[in-house]
């Protein structure tokens, strides 16, 4: 699948992760996160899991970020585990690319709502899920291995209306 324009991202290929990326991913997790860094161990699992779904973007032939989504058994709820786009490629709209083709995947799984967590301090971050649609529904104290607290969110994926 190829990913043009209208993302502001031409040349973009989204594709599945393999077992093969596990080196990249674990090197944009270390350049891009600080703490709740994903181990090399759950990388391999999530890419063998049926609960999950590892997207890969690619830019000119290299790597240039991930979505991972997870799918809880015997739920209608899809979890956007971890984002991450390669600092040397933001601003090209790789996030919003990835954001919507993991909305796709977990729609495609008869999901019916994308939730997610984000430290309350990633204000970029925030400002795209809420552009996004996304809706702040809670917060988790103490979230992070920093102890930083999260802002838990969720967007229909179904075409329902945000719970009041």
């Amino acid at each position: 699948m190829t990913a043009r324009a209208a993302q502001g991202s031409p040349g973009v290929k989204l594709r599945r992760g393999r077992l093969r990326d596990v080196p990249a991913l674990i090197a944009l997790e270390r350049a891009v996160f600080t703490t709740d860094v994903v181990s090399r161990r759950s990388f391999r699992r999530f890419v063998a899991s049926s609960h999950a779904s590892l997207l890969i973007a690619e830019a000119e032939g290299q790597f240039a970020g991930y979505v991972l989504v997870l799918y809880p058994p015997r739920s209608k709820l899809a979890r956007l585990y971890s984002i991450a786009v390669a600092p040397h490629i933001g601003g090209r709209g790789i996030g919003p690319l990835l954001l919507a083709a993991a909305e796709r995947t977990a729609r495609r799984r008869g999901r019916r709502a994308m939730r997610l967590e984000v430290q309350e301090h990633n204000t970029r971050a925030i400002a795209r899920y809420e552009k996004s649609g996304y809706r702040l529904f809670g917060r988790q104290h103490a979230y992070y291995d920093n102890g930083d607290d999260a802002l838990r969110f969720e967007k229909p994926l179904d075409g329902s209306p945000h719970p009041a």
